[in-house]
Protein backbone atom coordinates (compact mmCIF):
# COMPACT_ATOMS: atom_id res chain seq x y z
CA UNK A 1 0.00 0.00 0.00
CA UNK A 2 1.09 3.59 -0.48
CA UNK A 3 -1.90 5.48 0.95
CA UNK A 4 -2.24 7.48 -2.29
CA UNK A 5 1.33 8.59 -1.91
CA UNK A 6 0.85 9.29 1.78
CA UNK A 7 -2.18 11.54 1.43
CA UNK A 8 -4.12 9.07 3.56
CA UNK A 9 -1.66 8.42 6.36
CA UNK A 10 -2.42 5.55 8.70
CA UNK A 11 -1.62 5.55 12.40
CA UNK A 12 1.47 3.36 11.92
CA UNK A 13 2.54 4.74 8.56
CA UNK A 14 5.76 6.54 7.61
CA UNK A 15 5.42 8.91 4.66
CA UNK A 16 8.64 9.30 2.68
CA UNK A 17 9.38 11.77 -0.12
CA UNK A 18 12.13 11.04 -2.66
CA UNK A 19 13.50 14.15 -4.38
CA UNK A 20 14.55 13.65 -8.01
CA UNK A 21 16.89 16.62 -7.66
CA UNK A 22 18.13 18.48 -10.74
CA UNK A 23 21.79 17.58 -11.26
CA UNK A 24 23.87 20.66 -10.34
CA UNK A 25 27.26 22.00 -11.40
CA UNK A 26 29.35 22.84 -8.31
CA UNK A 27 32.88 24.11 -8.90
CA UNK A 28 33.48 26.79 -6.25
CA UNK A 29 32.69 27.54 -2.62
CA UNK A 30 30.06 30.00 -3.85
CA UNK A 31 28.45 27.24 -5.94
CA UNK A 32 28.44 24.99 -2.88
CA UNK A 33 26.73 27.64 -0.77
CA UNK A 34 24.12 28.23 -3.47
CA UNK A 35 23.37 24.52 -3.80
CA UNK A 36 23.08 24.23 -0.02
CA UNK A 37 20.42 26.94 -0.07
CA UNK A 38 18.64 25.17 -2.92
CA UNK A 39 18.46 21.90 -0.99
CA UNK A 40 17.13 23.73 2.06
CA UNK A 41 14.51 25.38 -0.15
CA UNK A 42 13.46 21.94 -1.36
CA UNK A 43 13.13 20.71 2.22
CA UNK A 44 10.62 23.53 2.67
CA UNK A 45 8.94 22.56 -0.61
CA UNK A 46 8.59 18.99 0.65
CA UNK A 47 6.81 20.22 3.76
CA UNK A 48 4.52 22.49 1.77
CA UNK A 49 3.96 19.72 -0.77
CA UNK A 50 2.62 17.26 1.78
CA UNK A 51 1.80 17.93 5.39
CA UNK A 52 1.86 14.22 6.21
CA UNK A 53 5.47 13.72 5.08
CA UNK A 54 7.80 12.34 7.77
CA UNK A 55 11.09 12.05 5.86
CA UNK A 56 12.45 13.77 2.76
CA UNK A 57 15.34 12.03 0.97
CA UNK A 58 17.85 13.72 -1.33
CA UNK A 59 19.99 11.72 -3.75
CA UNK A 60 23.70 11.12 -3.64
CA UNK A 61 25.64 14.06 -5.13
CA UNK A 62 22.77 16.43 -4.38
CA UNK A 63 25.25 18.95 -2.99
CA UNK A 64 28.31 18.40 -5.19
CA UNK A 65 27.16 17.17 -8.60
CA UNK A 66 28.88 14.44 -10.60
CA UNK A 67 32.24 16.07 -11.35
CA UNK A 68 34.20 13.84 -8.89
CA UNK A 69 36.06 17.02 -7.89
CA UNK A 70 37.95 16.47 -4.62
CA UNK A 71 39.09 20.09 -4.21
CA UNK A 72 39.37 20.89 -0.49
CA UNK A 73 37.43 24.14 -0.83
CA UNK A 74 34.23 22.30 -1.74
CA UNK A 75 34.52 19.41 0.70
CA UNK A 76 32.30 19.31 3.80
CA UNK A 77 32.52 18.31 7.46
CA UNK A 78 29.97 17.34 10.07
CA UNK A 79 30.47 20.64 11.87
CA UNK A 80 30.53 22.73 8.70
CA UNK A 81 27.99 25.27 7.42
CA UNK A 82 26.33 22.90 4.96
CA UNK A 83 25.36 20.33 7.58
CA UNK A 84 24.34 23.13 9.96
CA UNK A 85 22.01 24.46 7.27
CA UNK A 86 20.48 21.02 6.68
CA UNK A 87 19.92 20.57 10.41
CA UNK A 88 18.21 23.93 10.64
CA UNK A 89 16.02 23.22 7.61
CA UNK A 90 14.73 20.05 9.27
CA UNK A 91 13.89 21.98 12.43
CA UNK A 92 12.25 24.89 10.64
CA UNK A 93 10.07 22.56 8.56
CA UNK A 94 9.43 19.94 11.26
CA UNK A 95 10.61 17.08 9.05
CA UNK A 96 13.31 14.41 8.96
CA UNK A 97 15.82 14.62 6.11
CA UNK A 98 18.41 12.40 4.41
CA UNK A 99 21.34 14.29 2.85
CA UNK A 100 24.53 13.61 0.88
CA UNK A 101 27.91 15.25 1.43
CA UNK A 102 31.44 14.70 0.19
CA UNK A 103 33.32 14.68 3.50
CA UNK A 104 36.87 15.97 3.95
CA UNK A 105 39.33 13.30 5.10
CA UNK A 106 42.64 14.56 6.50
CA UNK A 107 44.23 11.14 5.99
CA UNK A 108 43.39 10.60 2.33
CA UNK A 109 40.66 10.91 -0.27
CA UNK A 110 37.31 12.35 0.82
CA UNK A 111 34.47 10.14 1.99
CA UNK A 112 31.11 9.94 0.23
CA UNK A 113 28.88 10.29 3.28
CA UNK A 114 25.18 10.32 4.08
CA UNK A 115 23.27 11.76 7.01
CA UNK A 116 19.80 11.27 8.44
CA UNK A 117 18.73 14.27 10.52
CA UNK A 118 15.60 14.30 12.66
CA UNK A 119 13.00 17.03 13.01
CA UNK A 120 14.84 18.44 16.03
CA UNK A 121 18.05 18.89 14.06
CA UNK A 122 19.97 15.96 15.57
CA UNK A 123 22.03 13.68 13.34
CA UNK A 124 20.53 10.25 13.87
CA UNK A 125 22.51 8.31 11.26
CA UNK A 126 25.98 8.96 9.84
CA UNK A 127 27.27 6.66 7.10
CA UNK A 128 30.26 6.57 4.78
CA UNK A 129 29.74 4.79 1.45
CA UNK A 130 31.23 1.33 1.74
CA UNK A 131 31.55 0.55 -1.96
CA UNK A 132 32.50 3.56 -4.12
CA UNK A 133 31.64 2.96 -7.77
CA UNK A 134 35.13 1.97 -8.87
CA UNK A 135 36.95 2.67 -11.13
CA UNK A 136 34.97 5.89 -11.68
CA UNK A 137 34.76 7.32 -8.16
CA UNK A 138 37.77 8.47 -6.10
CA UNK A 139 36.18 8.27 -2.63
CA UNK A 140 37.81 6.59 0.35
CA UNK A 141 36.08 3.28 1.17
CA UNK A 142 33.72 3.64 4.12
CA UNK A 143 34.98 2.45 7.48
CA UNK A 144 31.99 2.89 9.81
CA UNK A 145 29.99 -0.18 8.88
CA UNK A 146 26.29 0.04 8.07
CA UNK A 147 24.45 1.85 10.86
CA UNK A 148 20.75 1.56 11.62
CA UNK A 149 18.80 4.21 13.50
CA UNK A 150 15.37 4.75 15.00
CA UNK A 151 13.33 6.72 12.48
CA UNK A 152 10.02 8.56 12.47
CA UNK A 153 6.92 6.92 13.91
CA UNK A 154 8.79 3.95 15.39
CA UNK A 155 10.52 2.86 12.18
CA UNK A 156 14.06 1.52 11.78
CA UNK A 157 16.12 3.13 9.00
CA UNK A 158 19.33 2.29 7.17
CA UNK A 159 21.10 4.13 4.37
CA UNK A 160 23.15 2.60 1.58
CA UNK A 161 24.54 4.69 -1.27
CA UNK A 162 24.31 3.96 -5.01
CA UNK A 163 26.69 1.09 -5.89
CA UNK A 164 26.29 -0.30 -2.36
CA UNK A 165 22.90 -1.56 -3.48
CA UNK A 166 24.41 -3.74 -6.21
CA UNK A 167 26.03 -5.95 -3.56
CA UNK A 168 23.35 -8.04 -1.85
CA UNK A 169 25.42 -8.24 1.33
CA UNK A 170 24.79 -4.53 1.97
CA UNK A 171 21.01 -4.68 2.19
CA UNK A 172 21.28 -7.99 4.07
CA UNK A 173 23.53 -6.39 6.69
CA UNK A 174 21.12 -3.47 7.06
CA UNK A 175 18.19 -5.81 7.58
CA UNK A 176 20.20 -8.06 9.90
CA UNK A 177 20.70 -5.02 12.12
CA UNK A 178 16.95 -4.41 12.14
CA UNK A 179 16.32 -1.94 9.30
CA UNK A 180 12.73 -2.00 8.07
CA UNK A 181 13.18 0.81 5.52
CA UNK A 182 16.41 0.75 3.50
CA UNK A 183 17.13 4.09 1.84
CA UNK A 184 19.29 4.06 -1.28
CA UNK A 185 20.52 7.35 -2.69
CA UNK A 186 22.33 7.53 -6.03
CA UNK A 187 23.63 9.62 -8.90
CA UNK A 188 23.23 6.88 -11.51
CA UNK A 189 22.81 7.60 -15.20
CA UNK A 190 20.61 5.85 -17.76
CA UNK A 191 22.80 2.80 -18.56
CA UNK A 192 22.17 1.52 -15.03
CA UNK A 193 18.35 1.74 -15.27
CA UNK A 194 17.60 -1.99 -15.48
CA UNK A 195 20.08 -3.01 -12.78
CA UNK A 196 18.71 -0.20 -10.55
CA UNK A 197 15.20 -1.56 -10.76
CA UNK A 198 15.93 -5.24 -10.22
CA UNK A 199 18.34 -4.68 -7.34
CA UNK A 200 15.90 -2.40 -5.53
CA UNK A 201 13.28 -5.13 -5.85
CA UNK A 202 15.62 -7.96 -4.87
CA UNK A 203 17.01 -6.08 -1.86
CA UNK A 204 13.45 -5.63 -0.62
CA UNK A 205 12.25 -9.19 -1.19
CA UNK A 206 15.35 -11.02 0.01
CA UNK A 207 15.30 -9.15 3.31
CA UNK A 208 11.58 -8.50 3.90
CA UNK A 209 12.24 -4.76 3.96
CA UNK A 210 10.95 -1.70 2.17
CA UNK A 211 13.44 -0.07 -0.18
CA UNK A 212 13.13 3.64 -0.96
CA UNK A 213 15.58 4.67 -3.67
CA UNK A 214 16.25 7.84 -5.68
CA UNK A 215 18.81 9.16 -8.19
CA UNK A 216 19.83 12.62 -9.28
CA UNK A 217 17.84 13.81 -12.29
CA UNK A 218 18.32 15.81 -15.47
CA UNK A 219 21.51 16.98 -17.17
CA UNK A 220 24.43 19.12 -16.06
CA UNK A 221 25.56 19.58 -19.67
CA UNK A 222 27.79 16.50 -19.53
CA UNK A 223 26.02 13.77 -17.57
CA UNK A 224 22.36 12.75 -17.65
CA UNK A 225 21.05 11.37 -14.38
CA UNK A 226 17.86 9.38 -14.49
CA UNK A 227 15.68 10.22 -11.47
CA UNK A 228 13.80 6.92 -11.23
CA UNK A 229 12.61 7.27 -7.63
CA UNK A 230 11.24 3.92 -6.51
CA UNK A 231 9.51 2.40 -3.51
CA UNK A 232 9.50 -1.40 -3.29
CA UNK A 233 7.32 -3.45 -0.99
CA UNK A 234 8.83 -6.17 1.16
CA UNK A 235 7.44 -8.79 -1.25
CA UNK A 236 9.55 -7.24 -4.03
CA UNK A 237 6.75 -5.53 -5.92
CA UNK A 238 7.07 -1.88 -6.94
CA UNK A 239 4.69 0.31 -4.95
CA UNK A 240 5.40 3.70 -6.53
CA UNK A 241 7.95 4.90 -9.06
CA UNK A 242 8.90 8.21 -10.62
CA UNK A 243 10.32 9.00 -14.01
CA UNK A 244 12.78 11.57 -15.26
CA UNK A 245 11.26 14.89 -14.21
CA UNK A 246 13.79 16.97 -12.27
CA UNK A 247 12.83 18.19 -8.79
CA UNK A 248 9.70 16.02 -8.61
CA UNK A 249 9.11 14.67 -5.10
CA UNK A 250 7.79 11.11 -5.33
CA UNK A 251 5.97 9.98 -2.19
CA UNK A 252 4.60 6.85 -0.54
CA UNK A 253 3.37 5.69 2.82
CA UNK A 254 5.33 2.74 4.18
CA UNK A 255 4.15 0.46 6.99
CA UNK A 256 7.01 -0.86 9.14
CA UNK A 257 4.49 -2.73 11.28
CA UNK A 258 3.71 -4.93 8.26
CA UNK A 259 7.43 -5.63 7.81
CA UNK A 260 7.59 -6.77 11.43
CA UNK A 261 4.52 -8.92 10.89
CA UNK A 262 6.06 -10.58 7.82
CA UNK A 263 9.42 -11.16 9.47
CA UNK A 264 7.84 -12.92 12.43
CA UNK A 265 4.86 -14.55 10.70
CA UNK A 266 6.02 -15.71 7.29
CA UNK A 267 7.12 -19.31 6.82
CA UNK A 268 7.60 -19.57 3.07
CA UNK A 269 10.27 -17.14 1.75
CA UNK A 270 11.34 -15.77 5.13
CA UNK A 271 14.79 -15.80 3.61
CA UNK A 272 16.74 -13.66 6.05
CA UNK A 273 15.73 -16.06 8.87
CA UNK A 274 16.13 -19.20 6.79
CA UNK A 275 19.69 -18.29 5.78
CA UNK A 276 20.84 -19.53 9.20
CA UNK A 277 18.17 -22.17 9.75
CA UNK A 278 18.52 -24.33 6.65
CA UNK A 279 16.13 -27.24 6.43
CA UNK A 280 14.44 -26.78 9.81
CA UNK A 281 11.69 -29.18 8.74
CA UNK A 282 14.24 -32.00 8.69
CA UNK A 283 16.56 -31.04 11.56
CA UNK A 284 15.74 -29.25 14.78
CA UNK A 285 16.31 -25.53 14.41
CA UNK A 286 17.81 -26.04 10.97
CA UNK A 287 21.48 -26.19 10.06
CA UNK A 288 23.16 -23.29 11.84
CA UNK A 289 26.50 -23.17 10.07
CA UNK A 290 28.35 -21.05 7.50
CA UNK A 291 28.60 -23.23 4.40
CA UNK A 292 29.52 -20.37 2.06
CA UNK A 293 33.16 -20.42 1.03
CA UNK A 294 33.30 -16.75 0.12
CA UNK A 295 32.11 -15.75 3.62
CA UNK A 296 34.67 -17.98 5.28
CA UNK A 297 37.47 -16.72 3.03
CA UNK A 298 36.56 -13.05 3.42
CA UNK A 299 36.55 -13.34 7.22
CA UNK A 300 39.91 -15.09 7.10
CA UNK A 301 41.44 -12.50 4.73
CA UNK A 302 41.90 -14.94 1.88
CA UNK A 303 39.09 -13.98 -0.51
CA UNK A 304 40.24 -15.00 -4.00
CA UNK A 305 38.24 -15.34 -7.20
CA UNK A 306 39.16 -18.18 -9.55
CA UNK A 307 39.66 -15.56 -12.26
CA UNK A 308 41.10 -12.89 -9.97
CA UNK A 309 44.54 -12.83 -11.58
CA UNK A 310 42.95 -12.08 -14.96
CA UNK A 311 40.96 -9.02 -13.83
CA UNK A 312 42.22 -6.11 -15.96
CA UNK A 313 40.83 -3.03 -14.17
CA UNK A 314 42.07 -2.83 -10.59
CA UNK A 315 42.58 0.93 -10.06
CA UNK A 316 41.24 4.24 -11.36
CA UNK A 317 44.09 5.09 -13.72
CA UNK A 318 41.84 4.59 -16.74
CA UNK A 319 39.65 7.42 -15.45
CA UNK A 320 42.46 9.82 -14.71
CA UNK A 321 43.20 8.92 -11.08
CA UNK A 322 46.73 8.07 -9.99
CA UNK A 323 47.22 4.51 -8.81
CA UNK A 324 47.03 4.53 -4.98
CA UNK A 325 49.98 3.69 -2.75
CA UNK A 326 48.19 3.75 0.63
CA UNK A 327 46.66 0.64 2.20
CA UNK A 328 43.26 0.55 3.87
CA UNK A 329 43.61 1.22 7.59
CA UNK A 330 40.55 -0.74 8.64
CA UNK A 331 37.34 0.11 10.48
CA UNK A 332 37.12 3.26 12.55
CA UNK A 333 35.27 3.76 15.80
CA UNK A 334 33.61 7.12 15.26
CA UNK A 335 30.87 7.72 17.80
CA UNK A 336 28.71 10.55 16.61
CA UNK A 337 29.17 13.52 18.89
CA UNK A 338 25.80 14.17 20.60
CA UNK A 339 24.26 17.34 19.29
CA UNK A 340 21.72 19.42 21.14
CA UNK A 341 18.38 19.78 19.39
CA UNK A 342 18.00 22.99 17.48
CA UNK A 343 15.12 25.44 17.66
CA UNK A 344 13.57 27.41 14.82
CA UNK A 345 15.91 30.17 13.64
CA UNK A 346 18.58 29.22 16.20
CA UNK A 347 21.23 29.70 13.55
CA UNK A 348 20.41 33.38 13.21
Amino acid sequence: MSGLGGLNKSAQGVVVGLVQLQLPVVETAADLAAQTRRICDLVAKARRNQGTMDLVVFPEYALHGLSMDTSPEIMCSLDGPEVAAFRQACVDNRIWGCFSIMEANPDGNPYNSGLVIDDHGAIRLYYRKMHPWVPVEPWEPGNLGIPVCDGPNGSKLALIICHDGMLPEMAREAAYKGAEIILRTAGYTAPIRHAWRITNQANAFCNLAYTASVCMCGSDGTFDSMGEAMFCNFDGTVLVEGGGRPDEIVTAELRPDLVREARTGWGVENNIYQLYHRGYVAVKGGAQDCPYTYMQDMAAGRYRLPWGEQVKVTDGSGFGFAAPVRSYKGPEVHPLVPQAPLTPDSSS
